[in-house]
């Protein structure tokens, strides 16, 4: 009786251990080839679509560009779904006030393709120079008026912010500046703080969790996985008005993150 236990128990997990890696190999398909003809569908149709949106909403091209990025997150987001459960809390659109500054966590490449999940479009991403380099996205990122933070200089990203909170958009940026390689919360940056404390902006903590599992750095092929995206209470500048306050406020919204990660790591 027991031996016949053990072989069934051992028949079921290599049963479940053949099906996990099917369905990788689906997904390795099925995502990629999706992605590629919803990405060369939506530069194709685009110059139409723009025009649409000129004549139907009377927008600026930045936010209009910036809406059709959201909207190709949405269909992406659509494309994985037979593969990641996405969980989204705390992102009521009348609990993500407009402008503010969204900090979050850095894990995988997809982690701005989930962020398309938040209710609110109209974001200006901040990001390092190699995002640029991507030939099918780089036109609509600078139409969009994405900053390029590792290529310009301090006084030139704080114009650009001053101009992006007066047209009342908000920002994303990740203060780590990197993938994180183990998971973990890396060193912040002060940037994004500054420009909290300059600006009198609130900051926004975005908890990610699980997409270092799907695509983690290194690895070439997607597994399926659990996301979830936490959007944790505005962090108002009261208390952080002194000349250090900036990096009292780094350390307040880093600990809240870690706080709020090792919670759904649970």
């Amino acid at each position: 009786m027991g031996t016949y236990t053990g072989e069934a128990i051992g028949v079921q997990k290599r049963s479940r251990k053949v099906a996990l890696w099917m369905t990788i190999v689906l997904m390795n398909v099925w995502v990629p080839i999706l992605m590629l003809l919803e990405t060369v569908v939506g530069i194709a149709i685009s110059p139409v679509l723009l025009v649409v949106w000129l004549l139907v909403t009377r927008w600026p091209l930045a936010r209009i560009v910036r809406h059709f990025i959201w909207m190709y997150g949405r269909v992406w987001l659509w494309i994985v779904s037979p593969f990641v459960r996405l969980r989204l809390t705390g992102a009521e659109p009348g609990r993500l006030v407009q402008p503010s500054i969204y900090v979050a966590n850095h894990l995988s490449f997809f982690d701005i393709f989930f962020l398309s999940a938040m209710p609110v479009f109209d974001v200006v991403i901040c990001l390092r120079s190699w995002p640029f380099k991507l030939a099918w996205y780089a036109p609509f990122m600078r139409f969009a008026q994405y900053v390029d933070v590792e290529r310009l200089p301090w006084e030139q990203i704080v114009q650009k912010m001053g101009q992006i909170f007066d047209d009342g958009c908000s920002v994303l940026l990740f203060p780590q500046g990197h993938r994180s390689r183990d998971g973990r919360l890396g060193r912040f940056y002060s940037g994004a703080f500054k420009l909290a404390v300059q600006f009198q902006v609130p900051i926004i903590p975005v908890c990610i969790s699980g997409t270092n599992r799907m695509l983690p750095p290194g690895r070439r092929w997607m597994a399926p996985t659990d996301v979830q995206l936490e959007y944790l209470e505005p962090v108002g500048l009261t208390g952080f008005q002194t000349a250090l306050g900036h990096i009292e406020l780094r350390k307040h919204v880093k600990r809240l993150m870690g706080a709020c990660l090792a919670k759904n790591r649970c």
